[in-house]
């Protein structure tokens, strides 16, 4: 006799910042431990499995974020569980929607569209509340000159030099259709400084520190320690080129997936 099955797409939101990214780990804390712990003790029971529709790293925020949850015997409760999920889940945790979906959807093929922003600020140091949402360089950067290198990304091309440890096999040609330096007037609060700024960048996949390795590259750019050509040579498939500078993690966010 075949279990009965239940699957359900959740629309979530964290603050990565204490966080050892998605994926459940030993011995670490993780999002996705805190809410197969919250699952268990709402529903009483660990007959469920949560799968999600990518894994950020450590440090790494989502505004908005998908994961499927598959249940067995029987379906979630009908009489407000989303509240009662919501009341027991960590304050840095929401979750925005639960809908219920079919056996055939599959949230890892789901995303039509990824949007990341990596907020950033330069100069004087900020006030460390600032900390888990965006990254300052002590240095003076060329913003010009660094807007210019981000529209060398859109388009499709061969992201090898940008993808982290890649093996021969591992697919690097994508296409981004946004990638874009633009001054912060999204994400505003007290304590962020005058002038902030925000690297955008859309694609429907991007590989593991992709965005990270890019946004190095465009700091590296604005202290003069690279020129615009070495940026288009990084775009040249087979360049032979490694990046070493991975920008710090708690600046990225994923904004939104498309699905």
């Amino acid at each position: 006799m075949f279990d009965k099955r239940f699957y359900y797409l959740l629309k979530i939101q964290y603050l990565g910042f204490r966080y050892h990214g998605w994926q459940k780990q030993p011995d670490v804390l993780t999002v996705e431990r805190m809410m197969e712990r919250t699952f268990s003790y709402v529903l009483g029971h660990k007959n469920f499995k949560l799968l999600a529709s990518g894994r950020t790293d450590a440090k790494v925020s989502a505004n908005v974020a998908y994961a499927e949850l598959f249940l067995k015997d029987a379906p979630l409760p009908e009489d407000d569980f989303l509240r009662l999920f919501n009341d027991n889940l960590p304050q840095d945790i929401r979750c925005l929607e639960i809908t219920e979906v079919d056996e055939q959807f599959n949230v890892m093929d789901a995303p039509k569209e990824k949007e990341y922003l990596y907020l950033f600020s330069h100069g004087a140091k900020n006030h460390p509340f600032a900390a888990p949402y965006m990254v300052n360089i002590a240095a003076t950067l060329d913003i010009d000159l660094m807007k210019e290198a981000a529209q060398l990304f859109v388009g499709t091309h061969d992201f090898r030099t940008y993808a982290y440890k890649p093996n021969p096999e591992t697919r690097t040609i994508n296409t981004l259709e946004v990638s874009e330096i633009v001054t912060n007037d999204l994400y505003t609060a007290s304590f962020f400084p005058e002038e902030s700024f925000i690297f955008r960048v859309c694609g429907k996949g991007f590989k593991r520190h992709q965005v990270r390795l890019m946004m190095g590259t465009l700091f590296d750019l604005g202290q003069s320690k690279i020129n615009l050509d070495f940026i288009k040579q990084t775009l040249v498939p087979d360049n032979g080129i490694k990046l070493e500078h991975i920008a710090q993690p708690s600046g990225l966010m994923l904004h939104n997936v498309r699905i």
